[in-house]
C-alpha cells in the first residue's frame, strides 16, 4: 500500500493518513440477516450503521456448523460492502419494480444485499466470469430464497446484446485486491504498481462492455475492494468522459466517516469498522423510453403433467412460465426478459427450479425448499434437533421417527431445511451432493449467530 499512497496527490495524503495503520489491525467480522426470511439481528447487536439488516460479531465463528447459514437466514460480509444495501434503497425510492443486473457477482453478497433493497417485483441477473465461482453464486442465490433471479456465467462482452435492458447496472470489477490486505496475506503478496495497470485496462473494459445495456436514465454502481486513484477516480472520470455519465452524490451522515473523492466513497480500514472498499454511482443520460412489447398468441398445448403437479408448490403458481429442460421442471420469472436473457448468456439458474422428473416421480428440489415462493401446506413438515440438521447437510442417511412416509420437508427451529423420501426406517436424503459440509465434526452446541430468535413470528 506504501508505493500508492506516495503516488497519491498531496490533498489525497493527509486524508489516506492511518490506512497504514488500520490494514494492521484485526479485521472486522460481519453478518446481515434474510429480510425476505423475516430472519431478525440478535438483541443488543452492533449495527452496521449503513445497513439495517447487518450487524458485527467480536470474532469469526463456526458458521459451517450453522444450519442457519445453509437455510439462507443470514450471509456474512464485509460491513463496507452492506453500503450496496443503502445505494440501492435510495436509487429505488420510487418503489416501482426494477430490472437489476450484478455483472461480477460472485460469491453473492453483494447480489444479496441488493435483492432485500430492491422492491417486490424486480428482476435480478447475476453473473460470473469464472465457471467454479458461478456454482458458488448460484448455491448462494438460491439459499437466499428470492424467486426473481437469473445466475448467468460469462464474460461481460455478452451483455452488449442486452441494449438498454437494466434500469440498475452494479460493476463490482475484479481488482488490485488493497482492501483484502488484512485478511488475505495472497493479496499482499501479489500487489504489483503492473498489477494495479492491468486490473485498471480490464475495468475499462468492463465498463465498456455494460454500458450499452444500461438504460437511458439508469445508474451504474462501480466498486472495487482497492484504494487507489487509477482503479477508482481514474475509472470514474473516464466514464464520464467517454460516455457523458452523470456522477450521483450519494448523501451519507457525517459521522460514517466515509472519505469522498471526485465522485468516489472510499470506506477505508482505520476511519470505518469494515474492510477496504471504494463505491461510485453514474447515472446514464438521457430518459428511459418504455419497451413496446410484441403481443404473442398464446399457443394452446397439452399441459405436462409434470408441471400440473407442481404447480401446487408456489403461493403464486400463474406468476411463473413454468417448462421442463433436462428433467427440471423450473417455474421461470418474467418469460419475455427470459427469451431476450437465453439468447445472449449462459444462464445457469433461470427462476425457481421445482423438481426433477425421474420416471414417473416427480422429485421437489432444493431450490424449492429454500424459496420465499414456497406454498405452505403442501408438503408435510417434520421439525429436527440440531445433531439431525447438521447430518442431514453432510448428506447422511437419517431417521425420522413419527413423520409419515413420502416427500417430507425437514425445518430446523421452524424455518426450512430440505427434503427427504421418508421410507419408514429410514430416509433417502435429498440435499444437493455438491453443497454438503464436509468435515465429520459436530459443536457439542450449535452456533448463535443469529440468537435464540431467529426469525419474526
Amino acid at each position: 500500500i506504501k508505493s500508492s499512497v506516495m503516488e497519491l496527490p498531496e490533498g489525497f495524503k493527509c486524508e489516506f493518513e492511518g490506512l497504514a495503520e488500520g490494514l494492521r489491525e484485526a479485521p472486522s467480522v460481519s453478518v446481515r440477516c434474510n429480510l425476505r426470511k423475516r430472519a431478525v439481528l440478535p438483541d443488543g447487536a452492533a449495527r452496521v450503521l449503513w445497513c439495517p439488516s447487518g450487524f458485527y460479531l467480536d470474532g469469526r465463528m463456526p458458521f459451517t456448523f450453522d444450519p442457519a447459514l445453509h437455510q439462507g437466514l443470514y450471509y456474512v460480509q464485509d460491513a463496507s460492502s452492506m453500503v450496496y444495501d443503502y445505494i440501492v434503497r435510495l436509487l429505488t425510492a420510487d418503489g416501482a419494480p426494477k430490472s437489476y443486473l450484478d455483472a461480477c457477482a460472485a460469491p453473492g453478497g453483494k447480489t444479496t444485499a441488493a435483492i432485500d433493497a430492491l422492491p417486490d417485483g424486480s428482476v435480478v441477473v447475476a453473473n460470473e466470469y469464472v465457471r467454479a465461482r458461478a456454482e458458488v453464486l448460484r448455491e448462494n442465490i438460491i439459499k437466499w430464497g428470492y424467486d426473481r433471479v437469473f445466475v448467468s456465467c460469462g464474460d461481460t462482452r455478452a451483455f452488449r446484446k442486452l441494449k438498454e435492458e437494466f434500469d440498475i447496472v452494479a460493476a463490482d470489477v475484479p481488482c488490485s485486491g488493497e482492501g483484502m490486505f488484512r485478511k488475505d496475506p495472497e493479496a499482499v503478496a501479489q500487489w504489483t504498481p503492473a498489477l494495479v495497470e492491468e486490473c485498471a485496462a480490464r475495468q475499462r473494459e468492463i465498463v465498456d462492455n455494460l454500458w450499452p445495456a444500461l438504460r437511458p436514465g439508469g445508474y451504474m454502481i462501480y466498486s472495487t475492494c482497492t484504494f487507489n486513484r487509477a482503479e477508482n477516480e481514474d475509472i470514474v472520470r473516464y466514464v464520464i468522459e467517454e460516455y457523458g455519465a452523470e456522477p450521483i452524490e450519494v448523501p451519507v451522515p457525517d459521522e460514517w466517516n466515509i472519505l469522498r473523492r471526485e465522485g468516489c466513497m472510499h470506506f477505508l480500514p482505520g476511519r470505518v469498522r469494515g474492510e477496504g472498499l471504494t463505491v461510485a454511482v453514474l447515472r446514464k443520460p438521457g430518459e428511459y423510453a418504455a419497451r413496446v412489447e410484441k403481443s404473442e398468441k398464446q399457443r394452446q398445448e397439452k399441459p405436462q403433467p409434470q408441471i400440473a403437479a407442481c404447480r401446487k408448490y408456489l403461493r403464486d403458481p400463474d406468476a411463473y412460465t413454468w417448462i421442463v429442460e433436462d428433467d427440471t421442471v423450473i417455474a421461470v420469472p418474467d418469460r419475455k426478459l427470459y427469451g431476450r436473457l437465453s439468447k445472449a448468456l449462459d444462464l445457469r439458474l433461470k427462476g425457481i427450479e421445482a423438481a426433477t422428473i425421474k420416471g414417473r416421480d416427480v422429485i421437489p428440489a432444493q431450490s424449492l425448499a429454500m424459496s420465499c415462493a414456497l406454498a405452505d401446506g403442501v408438503f408435510p413438515v417434520h421439525e429436527v434437533d440440531y445433531r439431525t440438521a447438521v447430518s442431514y447437510l453432510r448428506r447422511e442417511s437419517i431417521t425420522l421417527a413419527d413423520a409419515p412416509q413420502g416427500y417430507v420437508l425437514l425445518t430446523y427451529s421452524g424455518c426450512s431445511l430440505g427434503f427427504v423420501k421418508n421410507l419408514g426406517r429410514r430416509a433417502n436424503n435429498l440435499y444437493p451432493q455438491q453443497w454438503r459440509i464436509l468435515s465429520t465434526h459436530t459443536p457439542d452446541t450449535p452456533p448463535e449467530v443469529l440468537g435464540h430468535r431467529r426469525v419474526c413470528p
